[in-house]
């Protein structure tokens, strides 16, 4: 089986290293808790050249999610198409998944907290790029649970979705090579006992 790759960016571009930085800060202190001179300080540089990559702060939020939700839903997209079958299909998905949320924490705090402060347009293209995401999962879930609804399906990957991006909590706990497992055990646990039941039909 191909393995696709972890939804990464080019670390060494300057772009990303600003992004990264306001996520950080954005996760630690806030959207309106954070200045343009903060962001900046924390990359080196003064903050008004931050405006030669970004037009403002809404612009550089309304990237950094942006960016992230493409990336999962294309990485998501090569990992079920690579699998052979919808059972390596959805271990390819929560690996990748588990991947994101041991990586990325800030930037999942960030989105449940801050998606409101991006400008509408991009916030529908996030949300846009994010049902498409789901939908994957569910697609893959109906193979394996055909007598599940969609809606339980969706409603299940959303579950399973908050159980693995509660890593901004777990963070610490356990090394990632421990944690990585457990949450990958844990969602298929919880995907198994809840869709598995003769009682998902109703």
């Amino acid at each position: 089986m191909t393995t696709a790759q972890t939804p990464t960016r080019n670390r060494g571009s300057r772009r990303t290293e600003i992004l990264d930085a306001a996520a950080r800060l954005f996760a630690a202190r806030g959207f309106h808790g954070v200045s343009i001179e903060e962001i900046g300080a924390a990359v080196g540089t003064s903050g008004p050249a931050l405006y030669r990559h970004f037009s403002g702060k809404e612009a550089l939020l309304a990237e950094m999610l942006l960016d992230v939700s493409e990336r999962l839903h294309a990485s998501g997209a090569a990992r079920v198409t690579a699998a052979p079958d919808a059972e390596q299909a959805l271990d390819a998905l929560l690996a990748g998944q588990v991947e994101f949320a041991l990586g990325h924490p800030a930037l999942i705090t960030v989105h449940d907290r801050e998606l409101g402060n991006v400008p509408e347009p991009a916030r529908r293209q996030i949300r846009r790029l994010q049902r498409l995401y789901v939908e994957e999962w569910v697609t893959v879930l109906s193979e394996l649970y055909p007598r599940c609804a969609p809606s339980r399906l969706r409603a299940a990957t959303h579950a399973v979705f908050g159980l693995l991006n509660s890593t901004p909590h777990s963070a610490g706990e356990l090394p990632a090579e421990a944690m990585a497992p457990l949450l990958r055990d844990m969602a298929r646990a919880a995907l198994a006992g809840a869709l598995g039941r003769d009682a998902v039909t109703r």
